[in-house]
Order: structure tokens, then C-alpha cells, then sequence
């Protein structure tokens, strides 16, 4: 199979890639849950 261009010590880094794009979905899932709510809130 062929090298994907990250060798093989880049786990870390794609760990920590990893885990700020967890974060950030979490995060903008909650952003968009409130906005939502505000939303139709205002329309009700």
C-alpha cells in the first residue's frame, strides 16, 4: 500500500489533530443546538 505522506512517528500530532476536532464538533454542535433554540423562540 502506499505511504499516505505522514510517516509513521506523526501519531501524536494526529492524536491531538484528532482530538481538537472533536472538541470543536462538540462544541459547535452545543453553538448550534442554542442558536437553534433561540431561533424558534423567536419566531414562537
Amino acid at each position: 500500500m502506499a505511504e499516505s505522506g505522514a510517516g509513521r512517528g506523526d501519531i501524536k500530532a494526529h492524536e491531538a489533530t484528532y482530538s481538537g476536532m472533536i472538541g470543536l464538533l462538540k462544541y459547535g454542535a452545543a453553538a448550534c443546538f442554542v442558536l437553534a433554540f433561540f431561533v424558534i423562540w423567536l419566531i414562537a
